[in-house]
């Protein structure tokens, strides 16, 4: 069996200083003590720590501490599908918790990296089936608090699996709990119908509010009308028992004839992102995708009533309590892709429970926790319709105000960049001869340009708050696309391979297939001006932009000496410390980063083995111990594959 080893030294992590020598003299030890129980820090996903003996003055001695090599990953070449580590460890008492790519959890000793247990699900399937890397970006925990501490499963793990199971172990042993459905399982297939195993499973970690674990599942995108049922599903955390079934079709519905032993609508949205939950008010929080297909609104038939919305759920019954939709009739794919961050500040919304939702068009959306009513004006306004025979659009789409979008809403042929004028101008051609009007230009069959792409903007790392300071910190790619509509014969007679970045969806069922190329120079680079990733911070309670840095090189993605400070895509997420830092990793080139929470100077970095595409934690166990900062580097689709799990401290 492979096990994780831990070294008491980074063997593939270089540690560079980016603001001089800032600190001398013995560590300060003093400070508060905090874990990281939860994907997000906490339920409600802020993202945020308490802790502070990493500060702005002192994060220059950051050194590894240890590095776990778990050895659970493929490159797609082999048996085995390419996976992704983007798994964001949780820290529950002294053990650390996370899963692999190939779905095995492993509990390791969080100050030394040692391994506690493994537990391997013994997958049937992972072949490299289906248009996405193999990942698993997180578990949940729960303590059962009607039993002793000492009794089996007291203290219980759970995670989701690309074998659509969830699973139940022991925290303790990693054993599975026996009185868990089946020996510790339960089906995540019952009532989805036929599909195959690629097309729908969980992908993110479930979460657990008022005894109810509740999971989502990711539907692969654009392949047919009649797409797996995106349900969504508690189970009672200490039986296994379904509790509710939440079916995300429009008030009223009328169900269809069902076949293949399905009972839940087939095409409704999934939510494949991260949750949120509320104990107090008994609330879980949803991010939800598209209806099916992802291009064409009118094969939906009215499913996409909940599509890219954010949806407040009663936990105890799966009752709808609330929904904000952020797209209309969404034919891009800018499905709500981020966990909904739950805040209180006395400065914003005027103190009102309140939520934050990032979207991947650059949008911030400031909703009432109770309600769903924005905190802050939104406007409808009007947006370019399709010309696609058989498509109607909503006339308009929801706008923020406060803040107003962080991202760029359009892309013409004069803001076309390149290193020569060659390369310019060809990017002007392309962006003059595709249609091109900006934020929400539909697809069309002559192609159609997109700009964010559908990757984002923000995507699933979401975004970061200080309760403390009302801040708020997210990252975004910048990158466009072209997008376009095939008719189904022209579609169905070409028989060229799909795969990134030349992306073909056959939308069976709908008259069109759709091809998504990235909007590239002939040099390889985007046609859109740098900085291709950022990373922003809002002031909340003002709704302006404090800071807008670059975030990552070309280094890793073009040869010396093309590393140009000109900004990388990202997949992952920030964590914010009381010490002033907010770490990251997530672009393609291969860095932990720290920034300066007031100014967004970038002040230090640490060069990994594999990009970081996940989002990272930190905790601090007992006042004599030192704060450790950890982050997973495992590659994605666009970069290598790995398995290293880097933790970090200050070196005394």
């Amino acid at each position: 069996m492979l096990r994780c080893i831990a070294f008491g030294v980074a063997l593939a992590a270089t540690v560079l200083g980016c603001g001089g020598d800032r600190s001398s003299g013995p560590l300060d030890l003093s400070g508060p003590v905090a874990d990281w129980p939860e994907y997000g820090g906490d339920k409600g996903g802020l993202k945020y720590s308490p802790l502070s003996q990493i500060d702005d003055g002192n994060v220059d001695r950051l050194q590894p501490a240890w590095t776990c090599r778990h050895g659970d990953f493929a490159d797609g070449k082999g048996e085995y599908g390419k996976t992704s580590f983007q798994a964001t460890p949780i820290v529950v008492g002294e053990s650390l918790y996370f899963c692999t790519a190939f779905n095995r959890v492993i509990a390791l000793d969080a100050e030394t990296g040692r391994e506690r247990w493994a537990f391997d699900p013994e997958l049937r399937t992972k072949k490299g089936e289906g248009p996405y890397p193999l990942t698993c970006r997180g578990v949940a925990h729960w303590t059962d608090r009607l039993v002793t501490n000492d009794a089996a499963c007291a203290s219980r793990i759970y995670t989701g699996t690309r074998d659509s199971e969830l699973i139940a172990l022991d925290a303790r042993t990693g054993k599975p709990c026996t009185d868990f459905g089946q020996g510790g399982r339960v089906s995540l297939r019952e009532g989805i119908g036929k599909a195959a195993d690629w097309e729908t499973y969980p992908t993110s970690p479930p979460i657990v509010v008022r005894g109810r674990v509740i999971i989502g599942a990711l539907v692969a995108d654009s392949l047919r009308v009649d797409a797996p049922p995106g349900v969504i599903r508690a189970y009672d955390a200490r039986t296994g028992i379904l509790a509710w079934a939440w079916d995300p079709v429009p008030p009223g519905w009328k169900k269809r004839p069902m076949t293949d032993g399905r009972i839940y609508e087939a095409g409704t949205p999934n939510v494949w992102s991260i949750l949120s939950g509320d104990e107090e008010r008994g609330l879980v929080f949803l991010p939800t995708g598209n209806a099916s297909p992802d291009s064409f609104a009118a094969a939906r038939e009215g499913l996409d009533y909940y599509a890219s919305s954010t949806v407040a759920l009663d936990a105890l019954d799966g009752s709808v309590v609330w929904s904000f939709q952020t797209v209309h009739h969404d034919v891009w794919d800018y499905d709500v892709p981020a966990q909904p961050a739950l805040f209180q500040i006395p400065t914003v919304g005027d103190g009102r429970p309140g939520l934050a939702q990032v979207t991947k068009m650059g949008h911030l959306f400031l909703l009432d926790r109770d309600t769903g009513v924005p905190l802050y004006p939104v406007e409808e306004r009007p947006v370019p319709q399709s010309d696609v025979p058989g498509e109607k659009l909503s006339p308009t789409q929801p706008f923020p105000t406060h803040p107003a979008s962080l991202h760029p809403a359009t892309l013409r042929a004069e803001d076309a960049w390149g290193f020569t004028p060659f390369d310019r101008g060809y990017c002007a051609d392309l962006l003059s001869e595709h249609r091109n009007e900006g934020l929400f230009t539909p697809p069309s069959l002559g192609g159609t340009v997109q700009f964010p792409g559908s990757a984002g903007g923000p995507n699933w790392g979401g975004a970061a708050i200080d309760p403390e300071t009302g801040v708020l910190y997210v990252n975004q790619m910048h990158a466009a696309a072209i997008v376009t509509l095939v008719p189904r014969s022209e579609f169905d007679a070409d028989k060229s391979p799909a795969s990134y970045p030349k992306e073909r969806y056959p939308m069976h069922g709908a008259p069109y297939g759709v091809a998504r190329v990235p909007l590239l120079s002939n040099f390889g680079a985007p046609c859109n001006p740098p900085p291709w990733g950022t990373l922003t911070a809002v002031d909340l309670a003002t709704g302006t932009v404090l800071w807008r840095s670059v975030l990552g090189t070309t280094r890793d993605q073009a040869p010396w000496p093309l590393w140009f400070a000109h900004g990388a895509p990202n997949l992952g997420g920030a964590l914010v410390t009381r010490g002033g830092l907010v770490f990251i990793g997530a672009t393609t080139d291969r860095f932990l980063r720290a920034f300066s929470a007031k100014t967004g100077e970038e002040i230090w970095r640490a060069r990994l083995p594999f990009t970081a595409s996940s989002s990272p934690a930190t905790y601090r166990l007992r006042p004599d111990s030192k704060q450790f900062v950890v982050v997973a580097a495992g590659g994605h689709g666009w970069s290598e594959s790995g398995d290293a799990l880097i933790a970090y401290a200050l070196d005394d």
